[in-house]
């Protein structure tokens, strides 16, 4: 390991010692679906217990209200955990963002939910990778960072959410909120198991489309109704015509329909879209917004469109292309050949980025297969990853920014 000091070669080193990976899982012997408020709150529970331990202030925070459209059309409030949040320093001339999640895919009542050794430092269970694995090399890297000689330059805040699998939406404007004005960011999604970071994301927009037409009998008086079914297969068909590349138009679902002797007056689509740049999602927003008002007239029903692109496009713009290559020189710096690549999925760095903040949204573990029963974490990036997270941030603490 190169380092500019014996200091800051001790700091880095005293990563060893740290419980890494027995409170990755512990945290994962929880389960903390989305949906499993109960599981959700004992996590963020120890979660803030964990954190208390750095110089600041720790609380939870009450989720905003979330919306979702039922099948029948009707919109629900749906309610998420708490979030945790973590303010160090915030008087601090440069601050940096750190954020996270709580939450897995799998929820209470899925078979995956046991922690067992694939081989030799190779660890199977829900949650190790994605995310808490990474959530402790977050942690991992500010108590070293709080054992540096730098650490009163830099302050910071840390956000876990418990909603980021489905969307954010209950923590949107909280990560809006804690990333102004910070110099930069860091999320602990897993690397590559080789250590590759995503680059640049696409975004993601899902959408609930309601249709209400009138009903009628399909024998005596059809030509009264008002088909909503037809007009949301109508509309599904013209949104998959918008397909191309730099768009990707998914329609994946159609709630509605009713008995065969009945004209269907309410239907549900369901559409998720994936544009590569900011250019792409405005032209879907417009297409979707004059899709709406067509069908409507053509159809002559109603139709209200539920959702956003609650993902922005993640570009790598200059000040991202200088975070990127700070830790790229910090991995080099601890024998580690760091690289980065473009990636269709999206997380909490997307909305990051749309602050204007640069972010590198992939400083967590190593490991793959997340979002399936063989998810697996590569024990030994644990401490490698607090390493060079915790290099990172002294590096920016010494620099006075990127």
């Amino acid at each position: 390991m190169k380092a500019d000091s014996l200091s800051e070669k001790a700091t880095l080193e005293r990563a060893t010692g740290l419980p890494l990976l027995p409170r990755t899982v512990e945290w994962a012997k929880t389960n903390s679906g989305t949906t499993n408020l109960d599981g959700l709150k004992t996590v963020a529970g120890m979660l803030a217990d964990s954190f208390s331990i750095l110089p600041g202030n720790t609380n939870l925070v009450d989720p905003e209200p979330v919306e979702a459209v039922r099948p029948d059309g009707t919109v629900d409030r749906i309610q998420r955990g708490q979030h945790l949040i973590v303010s160090v320093r915030p008087q601090a001339p440069v601050r940096i963002l750190l954020t996270g999640h709580m939450d897995t895919v799998f929820p209470a009542d899925h078979a995956f939910q046991q922690i067992v050794e694939l081989e030799r430092g190779v660890l199977n269970g829900p949650g190790l990778a994605d995310m808490k694995g990474g959530i402790s090399v977050m942690l991992g890297a500010l108590q070293l960072l709080e054992q540096s000689e730098v650490a009163s330059r830099i302050g910071y805040d840390v956000m876990i959410n418990s909603d980021e699998e489905v969307g954010s939406g209950s923590s949107a404007s909280l990560i809006e909120r804690l990333a102004r004005g910070k110099t930069a960011a860091l999320t602990y999604e897993p690397a590559l198991p080789d250590g590759t970071l995503a680059g640049e994301r696409g975004g993601s927009g899902n959408f609930s489309i309601i249709f209400t037409g009138k009903s009628a009998h399909a024998g005596r008086n059809p030509d009264q109704g008002r088909n909503a079914l037809i007009a949301a297969a109508d509309m599904a068909l013209q949104l998959k015509a918008l397909h191309r590349e730099g768009l990707s138009v998914n329609p994946a679902k159609i709630d509605g329909g009713g008995p065969n002797n009945a004209v269907p007056d309410h239907a549900v689509l369901r559409v998720n879209f994936r544009p590569k740049s900011l250019a792409d999602q405005k032209v879907a927003q417009s297409a979707l917004d004059q899709l709406v008002r067509e069908i409507a007239r053509t159809h002559d029903l109603g139709v209200h469109c539920h959702g956003s692109f609650g993902r922005p496009p993640k570009p790598i713009d200059p000040q991202a292309q200088k975070l990127f290559g700070l830790v790229k020189q910090c991995g080099a710096e601890l024998g580690l050949d760091i690289n980065w690549r473009g990636t269709g999925g999206v997380c909490d760095g997307n909305n990051i980025a749309a602050c204007g903040i640069p972010v590198v949204d992939t400083m967590g573990v190593r490991g793959g297969a997340i979002h399936s029963s063989d998810e697996y974490l590569i024990t030994e990036s644990l401490v490698e990853r607090t390493q060079l997270s915790a290099l990172t941030i002294m590096r920016i603490a010494e620099k006075g920014g990127l």
